[in-house]
């Protein structure tokens, strides 16, 4: 099974470089902006064989901040990218032309702290809940299950935001400062690993999907437009190799964890092995789920249109 697996994501990766009749020339350098967690963490072994391919002329760049990737394709650096879907809606919507080709992280977001007294939403009820990001992905999502469960975001429990980052906040989870914080996967398993008193009391993708039954389609994974006519071929085999690396870091969980540290995604093996399973990879493309990716966004429009952009990206969005 392993070589079944194996044999053609690597097959798939040789065939980005020497087999694609429409890709871009030889000295052109094909570059892929990817975010330091699950994005990254999903296409591993692609990033790890490209090592083994000579003359590749790609380059993944692994960054910190979604900001950092919206930069790079508002100007045009980054071929493919992945980043948050509201994200992407709105580039899009600002007449950016990067089309989206599939989502590969379904949701990684949990409230955690060491309330363990919170078994239901009415407990968190006069609760302060510290959330990074007023009006980003983080915080609209929660306040969307807040508002499903009959609590007023505004009134009836307290958001605060003082912690501006993801790492800021998850630090201050880990260090008790924070006694209930919405944080992400990987640095939930990296709080876990710092202080054992602090719990998942809500895994929100789960309550997400109770309430819509839909899963988060909370990462997208989008392409120059421009590539999607005249370099179909790579295009399609870049899809095909990030798409057999998140099977086999699924499947062999161990040995991705290996990989993630090498590449100096995670610190550490444990912390990384915990961190898959909840990190939700799955790679689907975008044009076999247009209407849930639809139904997903349009939730975001009704409680902040300006997260999308002000409008649903029209059908041309996807790839």
């Amino acid at each position: 099974m392993l070589m079944r697996i194996i044999f053609p994501l690597l097959l798939a990766v040789n065939l980005i470089f020497f087999g694609c009749q429409h890709q871009p020339k030889q000295t052109d350098t094909i570059t892929i902006a990817t975010l330091k967690g699950p994005s990254a963490m999903g296409m591993i072994k692609f990033i790890d064989s490209l090592s083994t391919v000579s003359d590749s002329h790609i380059k993944v760049e692994i960054l910190n901040e979604p900001i950092q990737i919206r930069k790079m394709v508002i100007d045009g650096t980054a071929d493919f990218a992945i980043l948050p879907t509201t994200m992407a809606a709105i580039l899009y919507n600002k007449g950016i032309d990067y089309r989206l080709l599939a989502i590969p992280v379904w949701g990684t977001l949990y409230l955690f702290g060491n309330d363990t007294s919170i078994t239901q939403w009415e407990h968190l009820r006069g609760k302060r809940i510290n959330v990074m990001a007023k009006g980003m992905t983080p915080d609209v999502l929660f306040r969307y299950l807040l508002m499903q469960h009959g609590l007023d975001p505004d009134n009836d429990v307290t958001l605060d935001y003082s912690f501006p980052t993801h790492i800021d906040l998850a630090n201050a989870v880990a260090a008790e400062q924070a006694k209930l914080g919405v944080i992400s996967e990987p640095l939930v398993s990296l709080v876990m690993q710092r202080n054992t008193k602090v719990k998942s009391i809500f895994d929100l993708n789960a309550e997400w999907n109770k309430v819509l039954d839909i899963p988060i389609a909370q990462t997208a994974f989008i392409v120059k437009g421009e590539l999607t006519k005249n370099s179909k071929e790579l295009v399609e085999k870049v899809m095909q190799s990030y798409h057999y690396s998140t099977q086999w870091v699924n499947q062999y969980p161990d040995s991705a964890a290996n990989l993630i540290v090498k590449y100096n995604i995670l610190p550490n093996n444990q912390v990384a092995a915990n961190a898959i399973p909840r990190s939700n990879l799955h790679f689907v493309r975008a044009n076999t789920i247009s209407a849930q990716i639809d139904s997903y966004l349009n939730i975001f429009y009704q409680m902040s249109p300006d997260i999308i952009g002000g409008k649903l990206p029209d059908e041309n969005f996807y790839q």
